[in-house]
Formats: C-alpha cells, structure tokens, sequence
C-alpha cells in the first residue's frame, strides 16, 4: 500500500488539497498507539489521507470523518475503498456543526475550518469517553499566529485572531488540560480531566 499512498501524497500535492504534515501525522499515530485509541471523530476528512493513516495504525480502530466539500467527499470516499477501509472509515457529507452524530470517542481530530475551532470543541467535547482527547491541527498556522504583525490582508488578520482566541479558550477550558506542540503546522492536545 506504498505505492497508493505516495499517489494520495501526489494527488493533493498537484490539486493543492492540504493535508496533515507528516511530523504531526506520526504525532498523531504514536498518540494513538500509545493511548490505545480505538474510536476517532474527525471533523475535516478532506481527501481521506489523515483518516487512512489513523485506521492503518490499528485493526481495532474505527473512524467516523465530516467533509462537507462534495468532490472532496467523493474523492475521500475512493481512497478509503481504495485501502479496503471502508468497513471501518464512516465517511459522512455534512457540515460538521449542523449534524448530530451518535456515540462517544477517545479521540476527536479537529482539522477543518480553523475559523470555527471554537464551534466544534464546544460541540463535541462531550463526545468523548472519560478520558478522551481533542487534537486540533494547524494551531500555528503556517507561523502567522506568533508573527500577525507580519500579515497584510485583513481577512488572514481576522482567521489569525479566531485561531488565537482558541488557543486562549482551550488554556483556560476548566474540563480539559491542554498541551501545545510545535510538531508541523502546531498540535494542540485536549485531555478530558478525570470527573
């Protein structure tokens, strides 16, 4: 399966689809196989790629992904068949805020729109199964947040405070304690305090 992942790899390259960095991918891998993750939410499935790697790291993990883009869908939808995943990758079309999805998590991915972070924690975080984790990518996002000084256009300015303002609301969450790696485009990682 080299080969049909260095053709996802390539596919997103030339169709200019971001993906997962690779240093925050085998972040994220590690996590899981180390925490014993067995049940993923993914808000953000884009092309499949982070979803295919996540359910590669186990035969027990199950995966439920949001893509609310039709052709990334549809795209995603193949790459998934394509690594015979599909009776462990539940694909759904939808805008993440406007479903309701059934069950509990020990570990939500959040990679989406990062002007709406804030929405989907709150949304989600009592998805999780004691203990259960929310890793959300792209915190520093492409290293505007610690240099806003240096960005121009005013709608980047705006995306860059949003991002902020998350950052803040999950350091002082009173559920969860959080941690910032500067792994890839920045991890943060959400761990539910014990009740």
């Amino acid at each position: 399966m080299i080969e049909e992942m260095k053709a996802l790899e390539k596919y997103a390259e030339e169709y200019n689809i971001p993906i997962i960095e690779k240093s925050s991918l085998r972040f994220i891998q590690k996590y899981i196989k180390e925490n014993n993750v067995k049940t993923i939410l993914e808000i953000g499935s884009a092309i499949g790629y982070s979803a295919i790697n996540m359910a590669l790291v186990d035969e027990g993990i199950s995966i439920t992904t949001i893509e609310k883009d039709d052709y990334r869908y549809l795209e995603a939808l193949k790459n998934i068949k394509t690594f015979h995943l599909e009776d462990r990758i539940t694909l759904l079309l939808a805008d993440a805020l406007n479903i309701d999805i059934d069950g509990k998590f020990d570990l939500i991915f959040i990679d989406a729109a990062k002007g709406q972070y804030k929405n989907y924690f709150e949304k989600y975080c009592n998805k999780l199964n004691r203990n259960g984790t929310i890793i959300s990518d792209n915190i520093s996002f492409h290293g505007l947040v610690e240099s806003k000084e240096k960005i121009e256009k005013k709608n980047l300015r705006k995306l860059v405070d949003k991002i902020k303002d998350y950052i803040e609301f999950i350091k002082g969450h009173d559920g969860f304690i959080t941690k910032f790696y500067k792994v890839g485009d920045g991890l943060s990682v959400s761990t539910r305090k014990n009740e």
